[in-house]
């Protein structure tokens, strides 16, 4: 009798003791999902709205005030304007896109590309670029310094040369807006992080240790979005916790960072998450993680290149990022320019609010941001 009393306690400890379990995993799961619902609904919040500010602390305006009445675009047409386009490095899809909305736009508007340049991220050869095309007297300089200190003074001399400059991102150091330069175009890179910060939190549940991949240098719009992601983590999501970051200088982007992602999963074997500074590095990311065996692991990013829309498309690593407008960025830059051949004052500062791109909406997303389909091998990668 004994016997048998001892085995019913035993069994009724027991399911007791399953049940327990079974609550913690559920409430465990409740609260993951709790927390990526926060993340969805924030996410919801800051669609459309712009968090930066320029480099010079200026507030931003919108992308319509360097509209053009048909009046001042018949009359730009008729000044036989040229452009020069001067690019600190060409190496990625953004890039691309910028270059391409710019000549699209200029075409609309009458005005002759004359040269496009690529600098590599180095600060040398842009300020020896920017001697070449001053030779040949543009009406209109659109670029992006590869350093605001370095080229400072060949973009001076580009200013006194009565070329109307417009900045994409960043200005040079010593360069005042209305007088040395029209005004700089950016995406709403601190916006950029706090998409990317959602979108990673969204997928870990609210929780995890993560790891973060920066950009090691003086430029001004990945310090933005790497503060905007960290101040997002740190504010909204306490139980994710940044274990290790590293920083890559480049120019060999992706392989400086499959080899800082590669440091991290040795050292911490159990890292839920990456964030990557922009796509670039986030496929080296990548590549460590399947080297490694990772494929459970979340990586975060900006910029929506087409490597990591695929990944996103197959729900394969990649989980979401924030995406810039680059083509509209080019056009507005382009619209700045021809305004300011016919004397026209623009705000110094223009910025477009950041795109929130995950799997459900990544082939939209690519149509908005490229204005073009999604190419065939991007459409045929989702997985539905």
């Amino acid at each position: 009798m004994l016997r048998k009393t001892a085995l019913i306690a035993a069994a009724a400890a027991l399911v007791f003791a399953v049940a327990g379990c079974s609550s913690t995993t559920s409430s465990g799961a409740d609260q993951n999902s709790a927390a990526s619902q926060k993340a969805e609904k924030a996410l919801e919040k800051v669609a459309g709205q712009v968090f930066s500010k320029g480099p010079n602390g200026e507030e931003p305006s919108p992308a319509s005030a360097a509209d053009l009445s048909a009046d001042e675009i018949a009359k730009v047409k008729g000044l036989g304007a040229t452009a020069a386009i001067v690019m600190h490095y060409g190496g990625n899809d953004w890039a691309t896109a910028q270059i391409a909305g710019l000549k699209s736009e200029f075409g609309k508007l009458g005005i002759k590309v004359i040269a496009t340049t690529d600098a590599d991220f180095k600060p040398d050869k842009q300020v020896s670029d920017l001697e070449t095309v001053l030779a040949q007297k543009p009406s209109i300089i659109v670029s992006i310094p590869t350093d605001p200190v370095a080229t400072a003074s060949a973009y001076k001399a580009a200013a006194a040369s009565g070329a109307k400059l417009v900045f994409m991102d960043n200005v040079p150091q010593g360069l005042k807006a209305g007088s040395d330069y029209v005004s700089v175009v950016s995406a709403d890179n601190y916006g950029n992080g706090v998409v990317s910060a959602h979108e990673l939190a969204k997928a870990l549940g609210g929780k995890g240790t993560i790891g973060t991949i920066f950009h090691q240098a003086d430029f001004f719009v990945t310090k933005q979005r790497y503060q905007g992601f960290k101040d997002t983590i740190t504010k909204d999501y306490p139980d994710i916790k940044i274990v290790t970051e590293k920083g890559i200088a480049g120019p060999d982007f992706a392989g400086d960072a499959q080899a800082a992602a590669n440091a991290m999963l040795s050292q911490h074997p159990d890292l839920s998450g990456i964030w990557g500074v922009w796509d670039v590095p986030a496929e080296g990311v990548m590549a460590a993680a399947r080297a490694s065996g990772r494929a459970d692991l979340k990586i975060a990013t900006e910029d929506l290149g087409k490597n990591v829309a695929i990944a996103l498309a197959k729900n394969q690593l990649i989980v979401g990022l924030g995406a810039q407008v680059p083509f509209d960025q080019g056009v507005t830059e382009a619209r700045l320019g021809a305004g300011a051949l016919l004397g026209k004052s623009a705000p110094p500062y223009i910025a477009l609010s950041a795109l929130p791109v995950d799997h459900s909406n990544v082939l939209d997303a690519w149509k908005k941001v490229y204005h073009q389909d999604p190419p065939q091998d991007l459409k045929d990668s989702y997985k539905k």
